[in-house]
């Protein structure tokens, strides 16, 4: 599943080549892959032909694009009174990448994917492609509009190149992420040391701190000297600070490569897969030495997971 970083190092890939486009046509090849729009095919293809990209955001894991229409913000008479200020969008399009979803930039003449779902035309632009192909293999992820609504604290919505305060729907729930500059710390330190559960089960908790997966939860304890069962309610503010600039550092190594890539599943919107994934620390190198002091990394099963740790760095007491 991709996390933080590989969802942003889409969002900046397609902020460059969609923003400010407009879709000119859909066609929609599965519609399993836009079975999160409950109106079907034709709504879908509806609400966005004819629509200008305004930017691509995120918060969190989730991605979507904001959409303008002739020259107002498009959206139906149902989203327009949900709350959104004048002047702001209503709409988007939001993208669910799920375990191998995969947003493509191709230029027309480039062959169909063996597991192309949907297919958007866009305005001509020099030199940029003329389509924005979403691909999915195992078709858990997918495409749909939904709804923009006012955020709680006023702030932006999420990462973009124009912040504004709305936010798909469905992301309304979840907590800034640790690369927002909105994301408030003492919030984040008050509401984690009220809680009575390990560290990292709270920093899984989308709706404390969102973005952070499996992966990173274990590269950013290890950074911080943590062990993952450490009871939130015994965290001192120094240990709390820690870890949460150990989640910013490895998701800034994270996005310098490009992402974490496995297999081919992940990859950006030019086709390439992250490298990060050779430059972790604990996470899947169990019985190597800990980097640090040699010990060997230890796997244990963790909410039907694993969380990896070094014994010796990273002590429970």
């Amino acid at each position: 599943m991709p996390e933080l970083p590989e969802v942003e190092v889409v969002r900046r890939g397609l902020v460059s080549w969609v923003r400010g486009r407009t879709i000119t046509g859909v066609e929609v090849l599965d519609p399993r892959s836009i079975r999160r729009h409950a109106l079907g095919p034709e709504d879908f293809a509806g609400n966005l032909e004819g629509a200008k990209v305004l930017d691509v955001v995120r918060r969190g894991k989730f991605l979507w694009m904001p959409l303008q229409e002739d020259g107002k913000a498009a959206g139906t008479p149902q989203t327009e009174t949900a709350g959104t200020a004048p002047g702001l969008p209503a709409v988007a399009l939001m993208a669910h990448l799920g375990m191998s979803g995969q947003l493509l930039m191709q230029d027309s003449a480039v062959p169909d994917e063996k597991h192309l779902k949907v297919r958007l035309r866009l305005s001509p632009r020099d030199g940029m492609p003329a389509e924005l192909r979403f691909v999915d293999q195992r078709i858990f992820g997918g495409l749909f509009v939904t709804s923009l609504v006012p955020t709680d604290d006023g702030g932006p919505g999420g990462l973009a190149e124009d912040p504004l305060p709305v936010i798909a729907e469905e992301a309304s729930h979840i907590a800034r992420d640790p690369l927002d500059p909105f994301f408030s710390f003492d919030d984040f330190y008050r509401r984690l040391r009220s809680r009575k559960t390990g560290l990292k089960r709270a920093l899984l908790d989308q709706g404390l701190v969102s973005g952070i997966g499996n992966i990173y939860a274990d590269e950013a304890l290890w950074r911080a000297r943590l062990h993952y069962a450490r009871p939130t309610d015994t965290l001192r503010r120094a240990d709390a600070m820690r870890v949460l600039e150990a989640a910013r550092e490895v998701m800034a190594d994270a996005l310098d490569a490009g992402g974490t890539s496995f297999d081919s599943l992940y990859v950006n919107v030019n086709g390439a897969s992250g490298w990060f994934g050779r430059s972790l620390n604990v996470y899947g190198l169990q019985g190597h030495p800990c980097k640090r002091c040699g010990t060997a990394i230890v796997r244990e099963r963790f909410m039907n997971r694993s969380s990896h740790f070094c014994p010796k760095c990273q002590r429970s007491r």
